[in-house]
């Protein structure tokens, strides 16, 4: 006889009032999941938002005894932390945990999933999981690319991403628009998200006193890697710089291959890897042109000339609306 949670119709969103969590109901409401009892959660600062699940109105609520109860699926969006503190109940409730914050890629229990993965490893999709890791769009960039160059001799590669403002969510957005404002009215600038000045400017590091920390995003996107590759594969070196952009990731790698790898050849195992490639002749992907889009774009390979097998790519993803998508994709797969 199925369990009380297999027939439950209720999605619990853990961090629903991110970046994330508010593009992940948008998603579900037009997926298979329209019309399922979605529970909005989120901490104690964010509680009392009111927004709309359903075309109806609620507001988001702080996590209590009984949050988790009956949830066919728990999505959680918000801060690792968040994450952390409320697994253990979330696992009480039964029911499937799809993690986008990050916490969970490199615990035991918790298969690691995007769409291609299993078959560009050649493993088989775990339904019987507990929990489910959904890579950021960084990570799953490296990992897709890693994975497809490998069927072409890869040796080395180097993957670096630019960050934009948003991975700090709405806080980080107005930030930056604020900064603008005031740097081109030749006033002083506030800080207090990055204690920086993010506009107009490139950094591989926050200020001292920022919450948002770069060298704890490379480390999540290499945990991503390691957890996605494991040690059948050679891992990327992973480097991430911030760029005064407000939605996109965008990324640059270098990769050495093997030296019969033509340009045809490696477009093609792009492609089966599940990139959409810029076609020839055509401007690679930025971070406007892929807003919206649920795939990530790539341009042509180019071979360094002054290097024979060495390749350069360069690549576009929206950060927020990839991981959603994903994530909708993995529970319509577990439902």
């Amino acid at each position: 006889m199925p369990s009380m949670e297999r027939e439950s119709h209720r999605i619990v969103i853990a961090g629903a009032s991110s970046l994330l969590g508010a593009e992940l109901k948008t998603l579900l409401e037009e997926s298979k999941f329209a019309g399922w009892d979605l529970r909005l959660l989120d901490e104690e600062d964010a509680a009392g938002t009111l927004t709309e699940a359903g075309g109806e109105p609620t507001v988001i609520q702080p996590v209590e005894e009984g949050s988790f109860e009956k949830a066919r699926f728990v999505f959680f969006t918000g801060s690792p932390a968040f994450t952390n503190a409320n697994l253990g109940a979330a696992k009480q409730s039964g029911g499937k945990i799809v993690d986008l914050s990050g916490a969970l890629a490199c615990e035991g229990e918790t298969t690691v999933w995007s769409p291609k993965l299993d078959e560009l490893r050649g493993s088989t999709f775990s339904a019987n999981s507990v929990a489910y890791a959904i890579p950021s769009a960084a990570g799953t960039a490296a990992v897709a690319l890693a994975l497809a160059l490998s069927r072409c001799g890869r040796k080395t590669m180097a993957f670096e991403w630019f960050q934009p403002v948003s991975e700090a969510g709405r806080a980080g957005i107005e930030e930056l628009e604020s900064q603008t404002s005031q740097l081109l009215s030749f006033q002083s600038v506030g800080q207090p998200v990055f204690d920086a000045q993010v506009a107009f400017n490139m950094l591989d590091n926050y200020g001292a006193a920022s919450a948002q920390k770069l060298d704890a995003v490379r480390e999540r996107v290499r945990a991503e890697a390691r957890a996605c590759l494991g040690n059948s594969e050679v891992l990327p070196a992973i480097h991430v710089i911030h760029v005064p952009v407000f939605y996109g990731t965008m990324f640059s790698t270098y990769a050495e291959l093997d030296p019969g790898a033509d340009a045809g050849t490696i477009a093609k195992a792009c492609a089966s890897a599940g990139f959409v490639m810029t076609a020839q002749g055509q401007a690679g992907p930025t971070n406007v042109s892929v807003a919206g889009e649920t795939a990530i774009h790539l341009a042509q390979p180019k071979s360094d000339p002054s290097h024979p097998g060495v390749w350069w790519f360069w690549g576009a993803a929206d950060n927020v609306r990839l991981p959603a998508w994903n994530a909708v994709k993995l529970a319509e797969k577990l439902a």
